[in-house]
């Protein structure tokens, strides 16, 4: 529903994708490969997709899809597909196998696999690139760390780059203290689901929940703080976002977010997640909810609506703390540590885009793994930009050329210089003639304070 693809008559623009390509890539010389669709599937039961575009300029997108059906796809969207197939690109992606949609524990390796079997089509490529979106782009983070030889560089975009173990805690922590808080008679099972159907159930009785709770002024408070310990963004529609300080206003956005779009999609996808890793991996047993909301940039929002509301803001955070006792299953903690965190580790440069006021995978994400990098030592070979948009993964064609070539730069001379600074990309992005396209900006994530990996 965010997917706001702006893309103009391709054919319009043609001449001026043209001498991109030149610039970007064909100077690096022709290699022939018959154009065309392929498929093809893995001795795991993956499937794989590829497209060959008419001129091969050498390069080829190792591309990884987000969350949902286990789907082979080779780009993000069909016209930035057509895009990158005019520029010379070759795309491959895989579905990934397994009885989850959260395919962690297969993707990197059917990854791997697919483009082996494109490489057999098209001879040995002379770069790789690595391309996930949403949970695609924690299947690329991983490729960075295990890529040596295989990719050359990373491209993430609306990344789940903090890992299953930071998303489910965080949104486990806002599903409970809106339960807890706004209606603590109607107690909802938040995890080990049995089923998708309950779950659903569950997320449908939550979201209900929220919707009633925003006619009054205590329920707008209390829906405030469990959004903030959702890091859930206050700009969700409309054509900009509420003034810092007009704070009923962002509550009025995260209330409609909360109940309209997020609970059904994570509690639903927390089956999946549960499914994958034989277990609940999230907790709320001994955390220090006070602790949680003192570090979060949405506490000044929190604490002027519980002052407008008359509530006490340590009382609520105090009941939240005492009455904790989910506890996570060791199995499906070591599970998803085992296959869907990152190291920090980079074996190649990766360049991470991500939309400001992202509803699903909040840019909070964005700090936790930026100090995973450092931490790791890998810190000059990470870039992060970030687009002043809402939505998730909400880029036009042009701004992902742009992420592309800043990438792309940064592999053909070893230096990252201005590349990644959002008046380069901002340019680059309206060099491609690709149509309008929201802005890069300069910004710089809050952290995301309640993850416990």
């Amino acid at each position: 529903m965010f997917r706001r693809h702006l893309y103009r008559a391709f054919t319009a623009a043609a001449a001026v994708v043209c001498a991109l390509a030149t610039g970007m890539s064909a100077a690096r010389g022709a290699v022939t490969a018959t154009a065309g669709h392929y498929v093809g599937s893995l001795t795991d039961g993956a499937s794989w997709v590829a497209d060959l575009p008419a001129s091969w300029n050498g390069t080829v997108i190792l591309y990884s899809h987000g969350f949902g059906p286990l789907t082979a796809a080779d780009a993000p969207d069909a016209a930035t597909q057509a895009v990158l197939l005019h520029l010379g690109y070759a795309l491959v992606g895989s579905s990934y196998s397994g009885s989850s949609w959260w395919a962690l524990s297969s993707a990197v390796g059917d990854q791997f696999a697919s483009l082996a079997a494109v490489e057999r089509i098209t001879g040995h490529p002379r770069r790789v690139i690595a391309w996930g979106t949403s949970m695609g782009g924690l299947v690329s983070a991983l490729e960075t760390q295990d890529g040596r030889g295989r990719i050359d560089g990373t491209l993430t975009t609306c990344g789940l780059v903090a890992g299953a173990l930071s998303l489910n805690n965080y949104q486990l922590d806002g599903e409970y203290a809106l339960n807890e808080l706004l209606d603590p008679s109607q107690q909802i099972q938040l995890v080990r689901y049995a089923s998708a159907g309950q779950a659903s159930a569950a997320a449908a009785a939550l979201a209900a929940i929220v919707s009633k709770a925003q006619a009054t002024a205590p329920g707008r408070a209390r829906i405030a703080l469990g959004a903030a310990l959702l890091n859930e963004p206050v700009w969700y529609s409309g054509a900009t976002a509420p003034a810092p300080t007009d704070y009923a206003a962002q509550e009025q956005q995260q209330a409609d977010e909360i109940s309209q779009y997020l609970l059904p999609f994570i509690m639903s996808a927390r089956y999946q997640i549960e499914l994958a890793a034989d277990g609940n991996s999230s907790f709320t047993k001994g955390v220090n909810y006070g602790g949680i909301l003192s570090r979060s940039s949405f506490r000044p929002e929190v604490e002027a609506l519980y002052r407008a509301a008359g509530l006490s803001l340590p009382a609520d955070l105090a009941t939240l703390t005492r009455h904790a006792d989910i506890t996570a299953d060791p199995q499906a903690v070591a599970a998803l540590a085992r296959t869907s965190m990152v190291t920090g580790r980079l074996a190649v440069p990766e360049l991470d885009i991500h939309t400001i006021y992202d509803q699903l995978v909040p840019v909070e994400q964005e700090n936790w793994y930026r100090q995973r990098v450092t931490r790791a030592g890998s810190a000059p070979d990470l870039r992060q930009a970030y687009v002043d948009a809402t939505g998730h993964c909400n880029f036009q064609p042009a701004g992902y050329i742009a992420a592309l070539n800043a990438l792309e730069h940064r592999l053909n001379t070893s230096r990252w210089g201005d590349a990644t600074q959002p008046d380069a990309l901002n340019a680059a992005a309206a060099g491609t003639g690709l149509g309008a396209f929201d802005p890069y900006v300069r910004f710089t994530p809050p952290s995301l304070v309640n993850a416990r990996a």
